[in-house]
Parts: C-alpha cells; structure tokens; sequence
C-alpha cells in the first residue's frame, strides 16, 4: 500500500522547466524584467510546489543560464537559451 503520491517537481529539471513556463506566460516589465514573485506565486500556489523544489528548479534554470537572477534576487531576466526552449 502507497500512502504518498510521488512529487510533480522533485525532479530539478521538471520544476526548472515549469518555473521557465511561468516565466514565458509573463509580459516582462521594462528592460525585460520578470519580478519573481510573479513566478514564485504560480509555482507554490498554483502548482502547489513547495519551496524547496522552487528553490532547486531556479538554481537549475540559472546554472543552466535560462534565467538571469538580478543581484537584488528582485526579478529575472529570460536569456536567449531559455527562450529557445520554447522555440
């Protein structure tokens, strides 16, 4: 008998590439801008992800250069590659 369903975003790269669908879905504000808590909100609300797997997904996203993080940790840029994904 199984008492726990297994997580949608354990996996790092499935919560990577869904915080980079949340961040496509998003008009960017001036420079490009992506304010992240607009990403945060759907993830952890919607998506009912909880903040360790946020955490991992966007230090994925970033190590694998799809997101740039601003050093005010304020908002994200999306980067060529990461807009390639959708391509």
């Amino acid at each position: 008998m199984k008492l726990t369903s297994d997580r949608p975003y354990s996996d790092p790269e499935k919560a990577a590439r869904r915080l980079m669908e949340h961040a496509r879905a998003f008009e960017p504000s001036h420079d490009g801008r992506i304010y992240i808590e607009k990403i945060n909100e759907q993830f952890l609300f919607k998506d009912k992800g909880t903040p360790a797997e946020y955490s991992a997904g966007l230090a994925l996203a970033i190590e694998r250069g799809w997101l740039e993080l601003h050093e005010s940790g304020t908002f994200v840029k999306l980067t060529q590659s990461g807009a390639d994904l959708f391509a």
